[in-house]
């Protein structure tokens, strides 16, 4: 606030030494650090005065309370969100393993709906393709999967669908 120096502080000493004279000199000093402390006083109560009156207290706090309501609200958004998403792939897991034949046409499907946007005029006609060859495909697999289980023959007669030329 003030610039004094050090040179300053001496040149003031010694006018001060000068005018005052040394025997009251210190008495001085004492009388003038009381004043300048009971002036500090007075202003710091001056100020939470003022600071009561207008609630300054109140407006910090509720201006935390404020920042802590929107920190939470926006975790709790994040939370929402994850919580969704978590649910919708939870969702797609069951349908998949409850029906996988039809998780492999839906995955085929949602694959060609991501091509759509490089050729939208042939997507239906590959979806539609595409699911019936899937479904096609699934039935022979399992119909063929029934053929070679019946063709298996294990236990005692197993030597009987050995090939003929099977070193034993």
């Amino acid at each position: 606030m003030f610039d004094i120096g050090f040179p300053e502080l001496m040149m003031v000493s010694i006018v001060a030494l000068l005018v005052i004279g040394p025997d009251k000199l210190p008495q001085t000093i004492r009388t003038l650090v009381l004043w300048v402390g009971r002036f500090k006083r007075s202003l710091a109560n001056i100020r939470a005065d003022i600071e009561s009156e207008i609630g300054a207290d109140e407006i910090r706090q509720q201006l935390h309370n404020e920042t802590v309501m929107k920190d939470l609200g926006e975790t709790r958004q994040q939370l929402e969100k994850i919580i969704h998403t978590t649910d919708k792939t939870l969702t797609d897991i069951t349908s998949a393993a409850t029906n996988p034949g039809k998780a492999t046409i839906d995955f085929a499907t949602e694959a060609l709906k991501g091509t759509s946007a490089v050729n939208a005029d042939s997507a239906p006609t590959v979806s539609s393709t595409v699911s019936s060859t899937v479904s096609s495909t699934m039935s022979s697999t399992s119909t063929s999967n029934t053929a070679d289980n019946a063709s298996i023959t294990t236990g005692p007669d197993s030597d009987k669908t050995r090939r003929p030329d099977a070193a034993e």
